[in-house]
């Protein structure tokens, strides 16, 4: 099967290296990019098949990836409108904020059409990612979506109407996980510790988290509780988190996100 991608920045760079080191042979990926410079590092590091123009990468893909910037949908899509309607291919966007609704308004109905969102951890193979469809994608199409953004990570199915939620706590998350780290690093270098290796403690120990909540399947507040023994340093820090707003925060934080999300 061939897959086609329009846009070759970041995003899409991760996603090709993702799919080409889970077996898809390069010479099965199509790409074009007004940047030429984008595509050749993509056709030198993965053996991509470079194309001239966007029509030519949906002519000849059985699925497209518009990886794009959104405010590029409005020009871009409605050009492409016949050769889509004419080729028939499974579009795939990954364009935060663009309905699928929206999408078929550029492009024209009948078309299966998937909005699938990403994250940065994509970058290394750990990206969460939702995917919706319209009324025209089946199974089939839903399992290659799996099976590209599984390359990145982990991925769920998910209704649209709760994007706005996803976005918020699957790819504005891992900015808020940064400020957490960052700050746990702030405080090891008030305790003396380097800044650099104080990083190097904070990030491992929210990794090393991370897998165990993924591996044990308990609940996590159950495995906080493991960690707080009675009287100990632990709990003590825990108390101050709580008085201090920690889980308020949180919550303030990804409401604030959803609402702008919804009112884009």
């Amino acid at each position: 099967m061939k897959i086609g991608f329009i846009g070759a920045g970041n995003m899409a760079g991760a996603i090709i290296r993702g799919m080409t080191g889970s077996g898809v042979r390069g010479g099965d990926i199509l790409a074009y990019d007004t940047d030429t410079g984008k595509l050749v590092a993509l056709f030198e590091s993965c053996g991509v098949r470079m194309c001239g123009s966007a029509e030519e990468v949906v002519s000849e893909s059985e699925a497209v990836v518009l990886a794009v910037k959104p405010q590029v949908f409005p020009e871009l899509l409605p050009a492409l409108s016949d050769t889509l309607q004419e080729c028939g291919p499974l579009v795939i966007s990954i364009a935060a904020g663009k309905s699928l609704a929206e999408i078929e308004g550029y492009i024209g109905a009948g078309l299966p059409v998937v909005r699938v969102m990403p994250n940065l951890n994509a970058k290394v193979g750990e990206s969460m990612s939702a995917f919706c469809g319209n009324e025209a994608v089946g199974e089939a199409d839903k399992d290659l979506v799996r099976r590209v953004f599984d390359s990145v990570g982990e991925t769920v199915e998910l209704p649209e109407r709760l994007f706005a939620a996803f976005s918020a706590i699957g790819s504005c998350s891992p900015a808020f996980t940064l400020l957490y780290i960052d700050a746990l690093a702030e405080a090891g270098v008030r305790g003396g510790i380097p800044k650099s290796t104080a990083l190097k403690i904070a990030a491992q120990s929210v990794l090393g988290t991370a897998r165990l909540l993924q591996e044990t399947g308990e609940h996590p507040r159950a495995l906080a509780d493991a960690v707080c023994s009675p009287g100990g340093t632990t709990v003590e820090g825990v108390a101050a988190l709580q008085e201090n707003g920690f889980e308020a925060a949180v919550l303030k934080a990804v409401k604030a996100s959803i609402e702008k999300d919804m009112s884009l």
